[in-house]
């Protein structure tokens, strides 16, 4: 018996693979959680947490599973800003690169497990890349785009997408995943530019979006020097949004913050944005047995 955390079912596993989908959540604990991308298993715990007893679990796990990771990686979770956590092996082949190429739903992404606390894919967000495909989106706008997740699966059911990032290294990587795929970049487009100032200039511009996507950080810098803070430039970056949302748009709203739930996500919001919305929360997916790690929820227009 697993001595440590909730664990999916074994035939969850094998369900996910079945769908080409080889990067899931496999166990969370109170002071760990353990995910799996490709072959290899992406272990983070606090530093009260003691790795060796979740890696006898991971061993029954993958015994019952029939998967079993070809390496290692372990993050400690820092505290302190100033702190590194980025992924060092702990089993495994050390000469190989730290990139591996994953799948999601059928659809393909790089991962890096030397660039810092994300490798590149957020699993959690899953559900809602989904959700986004099933919408029909024609013009999408994905801000704090990251590696392009959500612009990749717009893109594969015909959607046009603009990226917007301030790291120029993270909109090479969504490339990559566009090219990974088989999707031409005629009429995507890759910005590397502050999102609030950027955002500002395409309402200038006069350009509209159907899809928003709106997954800011907790706490960033922008070129400028300038900062962005969740808790204080949340209702003005959705202002913002609003100012490039077609009659028919809807924007997606998520954050990591962990003192954020999605009801208090739709509260700030409803003081930003008119009655004639509503609000779509997308379940989870079912590997997140607990809490997601980022508060979501969609906005909608009512259909009266």
């Amino acid at each position: 018996m697993k001595a440590h955390g909730q664990w999916i079912p074994a035939q969850l596993g094998r369900d996910f693979e079945s769908r080409a989908t080889t990067v899931f959540r496999l166990a969370k604990g109170p002071a760990f959680w353990i995910e799996r991308f490709g072959g290899t298993a992406l272990l983070s715990t606090r530093p009260e947490s003691d790795p060796s007893q979740i890696l006898i679990d991971l061993k029954e796990w993958s015994q019952e599973s029939g998967w079993e990771p070809d390496r290692i990686f372990h993050r400690r979770l820092t505290l302190e800003p100033a702190e590194k956590d980025i992924p060092h092996l702990l089993r495994g082949d050390p000469s190989r690169s730290p990139r591996e190429i994953v799948s999601e739903n059928g659809l393909l992404y790089e991962v890096d497990f030397s660039s810092g606390y994300n490798p590149g894919l957020f699993p959690d967000q899953r559900a809602n890349r989904s959700f986004l495909c099933s919408r029909n989106p024609r013009r999408v706008l994905n801000t704090f785009a990251h590696t392009c997740a959500f612009s990749v699966a717009a893109a594969s059911v015909r959607a046009e997408t603009l990226s917007v990032d301030i790291s120029k290294s993270s909109l090479q990587r969504g490339r990559r995943n566009f090219e990974l795929n088989q999707l031409p970049t005629d009429g995507h487009r890759f910005i590397a530019e502050d999102v609030p100032t950027f955002l500002r200039r395409l309402a200038k511009r006069g350009e509209k979006f159907d899809r928003i996507l709106l997954d800011p950080p907790t706490f960033g810098r922008g070129g400028t020097g300038k900062t962005f803070r969740f808790e204080r430039d949340f209702p003005a970056l959705l202002e913002s949004a609003l100012a490039l949302a077609a009659p028919d748009a809807e924007i997606l709203l998520s954050t990591n913050s962990t003192t954020w739930d999605a009801q208090r996500l739709i509260i700030a919001a409803q003081a930003v944005l008119p009655r004639t919305v509503d609000f779509v929360t997308v379940p989870p997916p079912p590997d997140f047995t607990t809490q997601s790690p980022s508060a979501t929820v969609w906005v909608v227009q009512r259909r009266d």
